[in-house]
């Protein structure tokens, strides 16, 4: 399977990537104060935790479990050396559902994570990818 994306440059620290359905997404390499957008490394951090709630969210539906939110709040350690790879990347998955506890969750994202995830797959040997999980009843 090819996936194919066109990253173009805009203006210093701006950039676009463009899938082959056209959808943007817009990339900055601005400081925190200045950001109009997320950095590369920032995608990947959103990259992962998207594949990851993607898969938590069809494994718990198929379990017919109430779904009423869903946030991952991820955290990535880089190395302080170029060129600054992450070392460790942790995920807290909070799943807001009156019908999930937090065993079945943690089962959840464990496949989600570990089995079906395909960024989390790429990253992989190079990344220690961890998860946290919490279920808030409403």
């Amino acid at each position: 399977m090819k996936v194919k994306t066109v990253t173009r440059y805009l203006d210093d620290n701006e950039f676009e990537a463009v899938n082959e359905s056209g959808n943007v997404v817009k990339i900055d390499m601005y400081p925190a104060d200045q950001k109009k957008a997320q950095s590369p490394t920032e995608l990947v951090l959103s990259a992962v935790a998207a594949c990851a709630a993607v898969d938590t969210v069809q494994i718990l539906k198929k379990k017919r479990k109430t779904v009423n939110d869903l946030k991952i709040e991820t955290e990535g350690i880089r190395k302080e050396d170029h060129p600054r790879a992450f070392t460790h990347i942790t995920m807290r998955f909070i799943l807001y559902s009156p019908d999930t506890t937090v065993e079945e969750l943690e089962k959840v994202v464990d496949l989600a994570v570990n089995k079906y995830c395909s960024v989390s797959e790429s990253l992989k040997g190079s990344v220690n990818i961890n998860h946290l999980v919490q279920v808030v009843a409403n």
